[in-house]
């Protein structure tokens, strides 16, 4: 009966429709038939890519758009000519009256679509009254399949909802069911496969997703994988994936591969444009008509609906609005330097803190210096507000180190660290006469380690100390591996919630070993002066010291190339430690990342090493 109704309101609307209006025409000719509603900004999920973990400072309740100002709206713009409604949030689904707006939106004569994109956590639950008020489509975000990665992403449990809401969608009726995947570099593009494997036996249309600049999401083109990057992948796995034809105002390019019963799509947003086309408004949830996704020009209608304004004076305002939009991409020539609204985008943080860290205890000053971001390092640490007593540790640590620069006239290698009592470690400088190594003694155990001497000058570093890349053209192809560790300190109350997981972000040890993994793939980008190596092999483990109440950690990494992957085992090391922290801060500050130290490596020219 409903698909009945469905295909009769299509004829009565087909029969009736009225010439389009010039109000949503722009000055390039394109009509504007679809718009984009944001019912909240407000979000369930903390995704890295999108959100901070705290959140983000919201708008007053009194400054959104209320549920009779969405419709008064929605029902002017369907009046000249727009034919779709998409809404979408922040997570539209958390919004108390979202059945209720669909079931108002779908009275309005002449809309013809009403779809909805959302994370799927809540889907579920209220997807039956969604259809039975009038939803004709669904969008759901999914960035991976793998579920610890999905809680490391998006810091909060509920793949299995995610799922569940897929296979509801489906169980109802909808086809497609669209899948949207945002593919970024070092995070999922490993995953493209497996999504695609994904369309085989479920009637999906997966949407690959070039990852876009928004105002805090530290955009970079290396983060982005590309639509012929991600094709050319595909296509070497399914090289009989075949071509769909599309609407002339589809964002999408659609493939097939052949007997699959779903499809695969990218939105080429940053490599191939589709701004000639656009038929896209959208109003944000305070009110304001964006003519672009990509500008930051704004217009209130809110304001203007609260100050009296008449149909056809507003009528008017969105005419103006849509009259100033450019040709593309709000005109702007380079739209990674643009300035926007944040899409509750801000990227990567983690990593940011990570770098500064990592910048901050492995270089010398005078090669730290050399760099903007360096010196940002040194002069802008993460503080103990930040990372709490470990940091402050750590901090300290750091201020009882000295470099020395070596004497030329001196017999000794003053090349060492005199590290105070804080942390009972010293090294001892030896004479280059008398020792071909030098050893690495701690106080506490009197046990030394033999560490070969490959040179005496510090090879990241030129005459005038100003940081240099080694060139490791010369050298020669061999295995190499390496192993690190590092230990978390948790105390009491932390450790049992870890072990019985109990912890409310999630199951922290499964989270930990992806950011390990993730770790070791970004070293290059986290590290200036560290190559880019291709893996063979990653490994992380986490197990539990009841005696110390502390997570141990272990990572190894594995290459066939010219150089060690020493740094990789000890980023894999640290930012599983860092997850582990980050994780359980919440329970308690009183955390200690201690012990981060490489425990073996195996070839190249300084020999293989191993920590007794």
């Amino acid at each position: 009966l409903q698909e009945l109704q469905s295909s009769g309101r299509e004829r009565f609307l087909l029969e009736h429709a009225a010439p389009f209006s010039a109000f949503l025409t722009d000055n390039f000719g394109r009509q504007h038939n679809y718009l984009r509603i944001s019912l909240t900004e407000k979000c369930n999920l903390r995704c890295q890519y999108c959100m901070p973990e705290e959140g983000v400072q919201l708008t007053p309740k009194s400054e959104l758009l209320t549920t009779q100002e969405i419709i008064s709206l929605a029902r002017l713009f369907v009046k000249e000519g727009v034919e779709k409604i998409r809404l979408t949030g922040g997570e539209p689904l958390i919004r108390p009256d979202v059945v209720d707006i669909v079931g108002q939106l779908y009275k309005l004569e002449g809309l013809k679509t009403i779809a909805i994109t959302t994370n799927g956590i809540n889907l579920t639950r209220l997807l039956p009254r969604l259809k039975e008020a009038g939803l004709n489509a669904i969008n759901i975000s999914l960035d991976t399949l793998v579920p610890a990665k999905f809680e490391f992403i998006v810091r909060r449990k509920g793949f299995h909802k995610v799922m569940e809401g897929i296979h509801k969608a489906i169980e109802l009726g909808y086809r497609p069911v669209k899948v949207n995947c945002v593919v970024m570099r070092g995070f999922n593009e490993d995953e493209l496969l497996t999504f695609v494997d994904f369309t085989k036996d479920l009637p999906l249309d997966v949407r690959f997703i070039e990852y876009m600049p928004f105002d805090g999401n530290k955009w970079n083109f290396k983060k982005m994988v590309s639509y012929k990057e991600m094709l050319d992948t595909i296509k070497q796995q399914w090289p009989e994936l075949e071509k769909l034809p599309c609407e002339n105002s589809s964002t999408a390019k659609s493939y097939r591969v052949p007997h699959f019963q779903g499809q695969i799509s990218f939105i080429t947003s940053m490599s191939e444009h589709f701004c000639g086309s656009c038929n896209r408004l959208r109003i944000t949830a305070d009110g304001n008509l964006k003519v672009c996704l990509f500008g930051n020009s704004e217009v209130s209608l809110r304001d203007h609906l609260r100050s009296g304004a008449s149909e056809e004076e507003l009528v008017q305002i969105i005419g103006a609005a849509v009259g100033r939009k450019k040709k593309q991409h709000a005109g702007m020539f380079n739209i990674s330097q643009m300035k926007n609204r944040p899409m509750i985008l801000i990227a990567f943080q983690l990593v940011s803190c990570v770098l500064k860290l990592l910048l901050f205890f492995l270089l010398p000053e005078p090669a730290l210096m050399s760099y903007p971001l360096c010196q940002d390092a040194l002069q802008n640490p993460p503080n103990s507000k930040q990372w709490g007593h470990t940091f402050s540790h750590w901090l300290t640590l750091k201020a009882s180190c000295h470099v020395f620069r070596k004497d030329p006239s001196s017999a000794f290698d003053t090349k060492c660290l005199e590290v105070s009592p804080v942390d009972k470690v010293s090294v001892d400088c030896q004479s280059r006469e008398a020792s071909s190594g030098s050893e690495f003694c701690t106080k506490d155990s009197g046990s030394c380690t033999e560490v070969p001497r490959s040179s005496d000058n510090l090879t990241h570093t030129d005459e005038e100390g100003r940081a240099t890349m080694v060139n490791v053209g010369g050298k020669p192809d061999s295995r190499r591996s390496a192993v690190a560790g590092a230990v978390v300190r948790l105390g009491k109350k932390a450790f049992g919630m870890v072990r019985q997981n109990q912890v409310k972000k999630g199951d922290v040890l499964a989270v930990a070993q992806i950011a390990g993994i993730q770790g070791a793939k970004l070293t290059s980008q986290l590290i200036p002066l560290c190559h880019n190596i291709p893996l063979n092999h990653v490994e992380v483990s986490l197990s539990l010291d009841e005696a110390r109440y502390a997570v141990v950690i272990r990572s190894s990494c594995q290459t066939w190339g010219r150089t060690g992957v020493e740094m990789e085992a000890l980023t894999a090391a640290s930012l599983a430690a860092l997850t582990v922290y980050d994780m359980c801060k919440a329970v308690t500050h009183d955390i200690v990342i201690e012990e981060v130290k490489l425990l073996s490596k195996t070839g190249g020219q300084r020999g293989d090493f191993s920590r007794v």
